[in-house]
């Protein structure tokens, strides 16, 4: 035999051997059970802040529970919270007594923080979390008792009072 017929031949015996070679192997790949989905971080919902007056926050703070959007209710809470309670305390501080109601609305900040804490505490009581529940009522009914929130059937109503309803029944409930 010639040097290249005895190529040929090798080289027909190789060929197979090279492209199994190439083809990517079943076993490298990963099985199905062994592939990981991708980890999405959890989403915070966007929320729209209106105008960002206390007014508009608390009213949306509000929307949101009704629709046990409880996301939403701590993102709007927690903005309310952040903007206006320091001037909430502030109002807080002038009052030995719940403002008359011809004067109530000149205390919008107090009365929106208060409120929102009562909402807040409304929602974490909707998902069981009783002590943070009680947490936000504790706060309403001692650093914002003077809190007053209109009813939309014509009258303001004081979220400390509820609260402290709210602080003795949860209170209650952890002792069963």
């Amino acid at each position: 035999m010639t040097r290249s017929v005895l190529f040929a031949a090798t080289t027909l015996l190789i060929l197979p051997a090279i492209a199994q070679d190439t083809k990517p192997k079943e076993e490298t790949a990963p099985k199905k059970e062994e592939t990981k989905p991708a980890e999405t971080p959890a989403t915070k919902p966007t929320l729209d802040f209106g105008d960002h007056s206390s007014s508009t926050i608390t009213t949306k703070a509000w929307q949101a529970l009704t629709a046990a959007k409880h996301d939403e209710v701590d993102g709007y809470v927690a903005k309310c919270i952040e903007l206006y309670e320091a001037k909430a305390l502030e109002m807080q501080k002038g009052l030995t007594e719940a403002a008359p109601k011809e004067k109530a609305a000149e205390y919008w900040a107090l009365n929106d923080v208060g409120t929102c804490y009562y909402i807040r505490g409304q929602s974490k009581e909707a998902r069981g979390k009783k002590e943070e529940a009680a947490a936000d009522y504790k706060t309403l009914v001692e650093k914002l008792s003077y809190a007053q929130c209109w009813d939309t059937k014509g009258w303001f109503w004081k979220p400390a009072d509820a609260a402290k309803d709210k602080v003795k029944s949860l209170e209650f409930d952890s002792l069963k």
